[in-house]
């Protein structure tokens, strides 16, 4: 690990900041890139440190698990679904330091305005979500979560074509639907090259595709 790649590690596991000082952390990457394990870890060092922490999820995500965050690997962590970030909102209390926000793109426009207020209250809002749509289109409402973030992580997966590192999903379904929930199969990482954005528009017309 590079001497960069270390002191980057070591700001995103600060833990401990001044009072009524918080902050906004985006984590961002495409599909089985890690962002869940990233998030994960960061949640689980403020509980090591004693710090009261409350994790979301989009209540609409139950592809593992309805009362748990679940990476592709299968690292869990409790967290409560929310319909809405109004929702979330309310249901943050005040003595919370860390509050922890997953899958964030499924969420609606206010989660800017929502993370701003929290982070405005002095507490540390660590946010994962995927930047890109099967379009490869900026996935609303991350764009703005980048836009007034003091901390950004961008993860890179492995395309699953040529093996070099992906920045997009590659969805191998037909459907016109932005949101389509799936994981393996219907799902895969894609570098810039080899990613396609017509195959979800087109018939299955590969093994991968259908199975």
């Amino acid at each position: 690990m590079g001497v960069g790649s270390w002191e980057l590690r070591c700001k995103m596991d600060v833990v401990r900041h001044p009072v009524n000082q918080g902050w906004i952390e985006v984590i961002v990457g495409s599909m089985f890139s890690g962002k869940s394990e990233e998030l994960i870890r960061r949640l689980r060092r403020a509980q090591i440190a004693r710090q009261k922490v409350q994790i979301f999820k989009p209540a609409l995500d139950t592809r593992y698990a309805e009362d748990q965050i679940v990476s592709h690997s299968e690292m869990r962590i409790a967290s409560a679904p929310v319909s809405s970030a109004r929702a979330l909102l309310d249901r943050v209390e005040a003595d919370t330091e860390v509050v922890g926000i997953d899958e964030g793109q499924f969420f609606d426009g206010e989660l800017p305005m929502v993370c701003n207020t929290l982070a405005d209250q002095g507490k540390r809002v660590i946010v994962a979500g995927l930047d890109q749509d099967y379009l490869g289109k900026p996935f609303e409402p991350m764009p703005q979560l980048l836009a007034i973030a003091e901390y950004i992580t961008k993860t890179l997966a492995i395309c699953m074509v040529c093996g070099n590192p992906a920045n997009h999903t590659q969805r191998l379904v037909a459907s016109e639907d932005r949101v389509l929930l799936g994981t393996q199969g219907t799902y895969e990482a894609r570098c810039r090259r080899c990613f396609d954005p017509r195959l979800a528009n087109a018939p299955a017309r590969s093994g991968r595709a259908t199975s």
